[in-house]
């Protein structure tokens, strides 16, 4: 089990490939994905991620929580509601940090990969959880404090794949 409570699969080490640890569901799927098509997933789709991108990707799962305090649960419990939201303003933090390009030479287009970055996994799964942010309950306001993750946000939105993937029934839910 991971630390959010979600299965995972673990994997060894082998053949270069090196430890894999914890992978979430979503992280599974696209690695299965990745296995299924081999070079050509992997010359499209750059999956290069540190073990610190990695957490914080593995972390916006929280963001669920937050939408789940604030919208579904019976009875809204101001703490939870809170704390769920600080900690993924925090993680939204650590996005935008990798975004800017603070401790780089630019600000970066993608999560991971080299120089302004490339589309990869990474973007992949951490998108769905940052995207909702209004419905999410956070503020313009709020959000206004993460100029390049609201960039980010809709340019992987303009993506055309991105596009036929959240078409009109998906808005919808």
């Amino acid at each position: 089990m991971s630390t959010s409570g979600r299965a995972v699969r673990e994997r060894g080490t082998g053949g270069g490939g090196g430890a894999w640890g914890e992978l979430m569901r979503t992280e599974i799927m696209l690695e299965e994905l990745k296995e299924a098509y081999g070079t050509e997933w992997t010359t499209t789709l750059i999956n290069i991620m540190s073990n610190e991108q990695k957490k914080v990707i593995n972390s916006m799962p929280i963001a669920g929580q937050v939408n789940h305090f604030s919208r579904a649960a019976p009875e809204k419990i101001p703490y939870a509601i809170n704390r769920f939201k600080n900690e993924t303003l925090r993680v939204i933090g650590v996005l935008e940090i990798q975004l800017s390009g603070k401790y780089a030479d630019e600000p970066r287009d993608f999560l991971a990969g080299k120089g302004k970055g490339k589309y990869s996994v990474a973007d992949m799964k951490t998108w769905p959880w940052v995207k909702g942010w209004e419905r999410t309950g956070f503020s313009k306001e709020e959000m206004d404090a993460f100029p390049h993750v609201l960039k980010w946000i809709d340019r992987i939105a303009e993506r055309p794949a991105v596009k036929r993937g959240i078409g009109e029934a998906y808005n919808q839910s």
